[in-house]
């Protein structure tokens, strides 16, 4: 189902690509397809400004607004240039608790001239909501994103 799902996100955002270069509209509509398609808990953008993340757009409740790098989850895939699968948030030493409601994560930088200019942060209510094939489909929507920076 993930597989299904996933195909019909790329082919969805593809075209929304294909017909729009303003980065914040490209990502607010990529953030709104990845919700309106899985439905977790919240999903979106920190872009680099300096040393910290700022909240760029996202679907789901309030959010912290600026993540120094190298803290969170979201810090820490900046720093690493890598994209990090947590199981369980609770587990994670220097977990950001914006909400409580969120249980597991997976945070996929997008890089531009091996230069991280933003990540794309997804939060669920239920544990080990993500895998390989998350990582896989999500990366590549990042890589597709990281033409807009």
């Amino acid at each position: 189902m993930k597989t299904e799902s996933y195909k019909k996100i790329q082919a969805q955002i593809d075209s929304i690509l294909s017909e729009e270069n303003s980065l914040i509209a490209n990502l607010a509509n990529s953030a709104a397809v990845l919700r309106s398609e899985f439905g977790h808990w919240w999903i979106g953008f920190y872009l680099v400004q300096g040393d910290e993340l700022m909240l760029g757009p996202f679907q789901g409740p309030v959010a912290c607004t600026r993540i120094k790098k190298g803290k969170g989850v979201c810090g820490t895939a900046w720093v690493n240039k890598a994209t990090i699968i947590v199981p369980n948030v609770h587990e994670f030493e220097g977990h950001i608790a914006c909400s409580a409601e969120s249980n597991s994560e997976i945070v996929v930088p997008i890089i531009k001239n091996n230069e991280v200019v933003a990540v794309l942060d997804m939060d669920s209510t239920k544990f080990n909501e993500f895998d390989s094939k998350d990582k896989e489909e999500l990366e590549l929507l990042c890589s597709k994103l990281s033409r807009f920076f």
